[in-house]
């Protein structure tokens, strides 16, 4: 039974969305239903940029400071969904899309996917940070421990070795 549920779904969906098409059109016109439809699609592209943005604020602090960002991820994830929602034409899609960019409906998807997800972390050692980045390499110390540049001109380098052999690599070189 749980697996004809999506299926079912997908079969009842359309249905139900050209229904509402029809009562909302037969209520307000078809051209209010269409400007509903563009904006309900501008609606979801905007707040995907900025609830978006805050979500992956949220996920990179929380790595940050070496916490688990399992709740932002899944958070981001029906966000994502919900601006999908909000895109595609239809009235139902576009109430379930709303009700996904609510943080407190998040939360509440958040409560029932949590005990069926596993997070692994990996690489974590006893009092190091989370999923942070170390410190940044010294970036002058290659050029402080003594490289070398030797500069040469034409008549100072040729690509023969000591015995007048050339190079083997040099005939599949482009010329």
């Amino acid at each position: 039974m749980r697996s004809l549920i999506i299926p079912i779904l997908f079969l009842i969906m359309p249905i139900a969305e050209i229904a509402t098409f029809i009562v909302v059109g037969g209520e307000i016109g078809v051209g209010m239903t269409l400007l509903l439809i563009f904006a309900s699609a501008i609606a979801g592209a905007i707040l995907l940029r900025i609830q978006g943005f805050g979500v992956l604020r949220k996920i990179q602090q929380a790595s940050q400071t070496g916490t688990d960002p399992g709740r932002q991820l899944v958070h981001g994830v029906m966000i994502v969904i919900a601006a999908f929602l909000l895109i595609i034409p239809g009235f139902i899609s576009d109430i379930i899309g709303l009700l996904l960019f609510i943080p407190a409906v998040r939360d509440f998807g958040w409560s029932f996917v949590k005990n069926r997800l596993t997070i692994v972390t990996t690489g974590m050692a006893a009092g190091a940070r989370g999923f942070s980045r170390g410190p940044e390499p010294d970036r002058d110390a290659t050029r402080r421990a003594g490289r070398q540049v030797i500069d040469l001109d034409d008549d100072e380098f040729s690509r023969t070795d000591g015995r007048g052999r050339t190079d083997p690599n040099e005939r599949d070189r482009l010329k």
